[in-house]
């Protein structure tokens, strides 16, 4: 907020890419209060800018708006601890949906190329706990796992065709960056990360800006993710997280 004390709706809407209208529905509901400034118009400060990424976030789990009150009004309720449990569950569906994808490029390869492959490869990252009943009592099926099933379940052998090379495309565009010594933080790697979200975006579901932060812990720190990103060029995952979490 630039050190400053407030911040109008208008500002708040920027800043979050939530509407005006949304916020205003949010404090007529007293999800999120804002505060009256000595003109009448709403002001907000950082205690709601917190507030209102936990509304986010708490939508992204699939919780619907009188379950976020009820939570964020508990005064039992710890922000820190939350925001560790949100990140611990962001980094478990980035590592599902990485491996997922895995997954489906072992089996377009096991259907375009005619060749032996190892059968379990393609069920990584398809994981039978996701339905266990404890585990849907609990976090209940979420959204971004809700449209990956739904796009998936409608795609051709053509639609896979197409996902693989523009997938390949994007690595190897991010692999000639690398070798020319291309800074992770420059515009033209940027570029490329912001194509790769799309891609994301596009095939897969909706990626938040933390699940995306969380996707790249995973290229640079689990050895699985960077031993196939690093097919395309040595050090290709620790440059690409990098470029990311610029």
């Amino acid at each position: 907020m630039k050190n400053r004390s407030e911040i109008t709706v208008k500002e708040m809407a920027l800043l979050s890419g939530v509407t005006i209208r949304t916020l205003h529905h949010y404090d007529d509901i007293g999800l999120l209060k804002a505060h009256r400034a000595a003109s009448g118009y709403r002001v907000y400060n950082e205690k709601h800018a917190l507030r209102l990424q936990q509304i986010l976030l708490h939508k992204s789990f699939g919780l619907s708006l009188e379950d976020i009150a009820k939570t964020l009004d508990d005064p039992q309720f710890d922000n820190l601890a939350n925001l560790k449990r949100q990140k611990k569950t962001l980094e478990q569906q980035a590592e599902n949906m990485h491996l997922m994808i895995g997954a489906i490029d072992a089996a377009i390869e096991k259907l375009t190329c005619s060749k032996t492959i190892d059968l379990s490869s393609i069920f990584e990252g398809f994981d039978p706990a996701l339905y266990d009943d404890e585990v849907e009592q609990r976090w209940g099926e979420t959204s971004c796992y809700k449209e990956c099933q739904d796009k998936m379940k409608n795609y051709t052998d053509e639609d896979w065709e197409q996902l693989k090379q523009q997938e390949n495309a994007i690595w190897r565009d991010a692999a000639h960056a690398l070798r020319a010594g291309t800074k992770p933080d420059s515009a033209s790697a940027q570029e490329i990360t912001n194509k790769y979200r799309k891609h994301i975006d596009r095939w897969f579901y909706t990626t938040s800006t933390s699940g995306f932060a969380a996707l790249a812990d995973l290229w640079e720190n689990d050895p699985r993710f960077a031993k196939n990103i690093d097919k395309f060029e040595p050090g290709l995952a620790k440059w690409m997280a990098a470029a990311v979490r610029r």
